[in-house]
C-alpha cells in the first residue's frame, strides 16, 4: 500500500466518511494542531525518560489525543458513534496527576517565565500548542458534545504540562524563573 494518494494535492483533503473539505477548513486545523501536540508529547517523552511514571501518564495522554483527533477529523454522526467514546472522565487522571505533584513543589506567587531545565521547557512547549489546539477546536462552531469535551480535556491539560514544568525543574533541581515586572 502506498501513502501517498495525490488527493491532497490541490488542497483539499477528506475527513472521516469521505467528505472534502478545503486545507483550510477549521475541523482540519483543530485535528492538525492536536497532531502537533501529540508529536511534541513524544519528544518531551524522550527527554523524560528517567521518571518512568511521568512517562506512562504521558502515553496515556497520547493514545487520548489520538483518539480526540479521531473525533475531531469525523464530522458524521452516525460515523463519530463507532469510534471509541472520548469520555469526560478523562479528565479525572490529569487532575489527580497535578494534585500529586503539586504536593511536592512549593507555593507559586509569581508568574514565572517558560525554562529552567530542559525537560521542564519542552513541557512549556506542549502546553503553549495545547492552547493553541484548545483555541483551534472553538473555531469550529457549533460544537457537539465530544467536540466540547475534547476542549475540557485541553484545557486541563495545558494546565497539567504547566505544573509538569515545574515538577520538572523542581526534580532536577533547576529553579522556575520568576517573571520580574519592568519599571
Amino acid at each position: 500500500m502506498k501513502i501517498y494518494s495525490k488527493q491532497g494535492d490541490s488542497g483539499q483533503t477528506s475527513l472521516i466518511g469521505g467528505t472534502r473539505v478545503s486545507k483550510s477548513h477549521a475541523r482540519l486545523e483543530a485535528y492538525g494542531t492536536v497532531d502537533e501536540l501529540n508529536t511534541l508529547i513524544g519528544l518531551l517523552r524522550c527527554h523524560s525518560g528517567e521518571f518512568k511514571n511521568r512517562d506512562l501518564t504521558l502515553e496515556v495522554i497520547q493514545h487520548r489525543l489520538f483518539q480526540a483527533g479521531s473525533h475531531l477529523a469525523c464530522e458524521n454522526d452516525d460515523l463519530r458513534s463507532q469510534l471509541p467514546e472520548f469520555k469526560a472522565e478523562f479528565v479525572n487522571l490529569l487532575e489527580e496527576q497535578m494534585d500529586q505533584m503539586s504536593e511536592s513543589l512549593p507555593g507559586l506567587k509569581n508568574f514565572i517565565l517558560p525554562g529552567g531545565s530542559e525537560t521542564a521547557s519542552w513541557a512549556h512547549i506542549c502546553r503553549t500548542v495545547c492552547r493553541r489546539a484548545e483555541r483551534s477546536l472553538f473555531c469550529m462552531t457549533p460544537l457537539n458534545d465530544t467536540e466540547k469535551t475534547v476542549g475540557m480535556y485541553l484545557n486541563r491539560l495545558s494546565d497539567y504540562f504547566f505544573v509538569l514544568a515545574r515538577w520538572f525543574n523542581h526534580q532536577q533541581g533547576a529553579q522556575d524563573v520568576i517573571w520580574r515586572k519592568e519599571d
